[in-house]
C-alpha cells in the first residue's frame, strides 16, 4: 500500500480501502486529469465501474479531486493541489489540453482571471482550457 496515497487518505478524513488507495495513486502516478472509462480501464481487474465510480464522488465530496473541463465533452477529474486542513479553495486555474498526447493537465500557479459579468449574472464556477502542445510532446 502507498504510504503517500494513504496518509492523503486520512488527511481528507477519509476510511482507506483498496479503491480508493488505488484510484488515488493512479491519479498521483499520472498526474493528469482522468476519466471514470480511463480508471475503469486501469483498475478493471480489481474493481467495478460502480465501485469506481462511487470513490470518485466520495473524492469529489472531500475535495480531493475536482472536475476538469475539456473539449471531449466527457467529465474528467485532477487531484487537488491543496493542503487538506486548508479550509478553503477553489479549482479556478487553467487547464491544458495537449493536441498530440491528448491529455488533459492542471496549470495551478495560473489563477484564471477576475471577471466581471454584467448585473443578473450570478458565477457559479470559472473555467479555461487552453490547447496546443504540452512540454513533453514539445521536445
Amino acid at each position: 500500500m502507498s504510504t503517500k496515497s494513504a496518509k492523503i487518505l486520512k488527511g481528507h478524513q477519509l476510511r482507506v480501502t483498496s479503491c480508493r488507495r488505488d484510484v488515488l495513486d493512479t491519479f498521483l502516478d499520472r498526474d493528469i486529469a482522468l476519466s471514470h472509462s480511463d480508471l475503469e480501464e486501469e483498475l478493471k481487474e480489481n474493481f467495478d465501474r460502480v465501485t469506481i465510480y462511487r470513490t470518485l464522488k466520495t473524492f469529489l465530496d472531500s475535495d480531493l479531486i475536482h472536475k476538469v473541463l475539456d473539449d471531449t465533452g466527457v467529465t474528467k477529474y485532477a487531484l487537488c493541489h491543496h493542503d487538506a486542513a486548508e479550509e478553503h479553495h477553489d479549482h479556478e486555474h487553467v487547464h491544458f489540453k495537449c493536441d498530440v498526447c491528448g491529455q488533459t493537465q492542471c496549470i495551478a500557479e495560473i489563477a484564471l482571471p477576475d471577471i466581471h459579468l454584467p448585473q443578473g449574472f450570478i458565477v457559479k464556477e470559472k473555467s479555461l482550457l487552453i490547447q496546443g502542445t504540452c512540454n513533453k510532446c514539445s521536445n
